[in-house]
């Protein structure tokens, strides 16, 4: 703690979507929360707009080398994480990036609010080792994860099966030969969030729910067969939680990523906030759910046979994603070779124990050059 009480914020990512919305939380929360490490990646016009506006005390460049007006590089990630003044670290770094700083603050006994899933989905049980060995915590910011932990929290186990939804994204209803051909400006018109263009394609694929469950396999200790899907175009129900005695609990709100970061802020506590959306059961209307159809999202297929394969698999799942991902939005592949992308490199990989950070990094590194390889040709 510090400013007489109020806990230290370290943000990682904040010229992105997450970061614009816990800006947002904190202008609202400057009572209870100070701003001390501020980090982006390239763009530097709206984060010198940002450091002006809060004055932290460590602020850094990650996608930049050699900047001259801040601290750049990699490193500036678990410098910003691992800062003195710092109680909860918002990892809102997309990719692979994120995983050193999520470790380094772990070990720094900080609370991470984790919306980089990717960090879990490498590396699951090096998370969970670094927050035993160093007293940290993590809490989860997407909106699926802090459903359940909103329903589980206060309770004494007995929590037998987790649904998360998917709105279904853009192509929920096109035929798989129309999806295949789908162009980027198609797959960024998400029907009811706003995101990055990376996350977009991710729930366009349904990958971003594969990462998900993987997610929530290592969060609430679940095997994947008690992690189900359901298409709920609505995004208005996040999650279901049910009890080994049938009770089912779900968590609802109108699509906002403020109300999980808050949340994730002050877990297990709550505090008042005018600024988040009040939930009205008439205008969010009728709720409908269907089940997912594999035809059109292989991807989310692909990525829960390799949280099931364990290991490094879902390294090179992840790994796979990204770079078909980037290859997409540039225009080198049409949208179906992203699915296919991601299965040629889980096909030729032979999942190894994923003990050590370095193997961890092994496997991104293979996965990315047979994924590139694969986008070549």
């Amino acid at each position: 703690m510090m400013n007489g009480g109020k806990r230290g914020i370290a943000l990682l990512g904040s010229t992105g979507s997450i970061g614009h919305s816990t800006l947002d939380v904190l202008r609202r929360q400057q009572d209870h929360f100070h701003l001390v490490a501020l980090t982006a990646g390239r763009n530097r016009d709206e984060f010198s707009s940002q450091v002006a506006e809060w004055r932290p005390s460590y602020a850094g460049l990650a996608g930049v080398a050699n900047d001259v007006q801040w601290p750049s590089g990699p490193e500036v990630l678990v410098e910003a994480a691992t800062h003195p003044d710092v109680d909860i670290v918002v990892n809102a770094v997309v990719g692979a990036a994120g995983l050193d700083a999520t470790l380094a603050a772990l070990r720094a006994g900080k609370r991470v609010a984790l919306a980089n899933k990717e960090t879990l989905v490498m590396a699951g049980d090096l998370v969970a080792h670094a927050a035993c060995a160093g007293g940290g915590e993590i809490v989860p910011i997407d909106s699926e994860h802090s459903a359940v932990l909103q329903c589980v929290t206060g309770r004494d186990g007995g929590l037998a099966r987790l649904i998360l939804t998917a709105s279904g994204g853009p192509f929920r209803e096109w035929e798989p030969a129309r999806v295949w051909n789908a162009t980027v400006e198609e797959a960024l018109q998400h029907p009811t969030w706003r995101m990055g263009n990376k996350i977009t394609v991710d729930c366009a694929t349904l990958a971003n729910k594969a990462l998900e469950l993987i997610e929530a396999h290592h969060l609430f200790g679940l095997s994947y067969d008690g992690l189900e899907v359901v298409v709920h175009p609505q995004s208005i129900v996040h999650a279901f939680a049910e009890f080994h005695d049938g009770s089912v609990l779900a968590q609802l709100g109108f699509p906002s990523m403020e109300l999980p970061i808050l949340y994730a802020l002050t877990h297990p506590e709550r505090l008042p906030d005018a600024g988040v959306r009040r939930f009205d059961p008439i205008a969010a209307g009728p709720l409908t759910f269907e089940p997912v159809r594999g035809d059109v999202f292989p991807a989310l297929i692909s990525g829960i046979a390799a949280g099931r394969a364990g290991g490094t698999a879902p390294a090179v799942f992840n790994a796979a994603n990204e770079v078909a991902v980037a290859a997409f939005l540039r225009g080198a592949i049409p949208f179906g070779r992203i699915s296919e992308t991601i299965e040629r490199a889980l096909d030729a990989h032979a999942p190894v124990p994923a003990s050590s950070v370095e193997a961890v990094r092994a496997a991104d590194r293979w996965a990315r050059e047979v994924a590139q390889q694969s986008v070549r040709q």
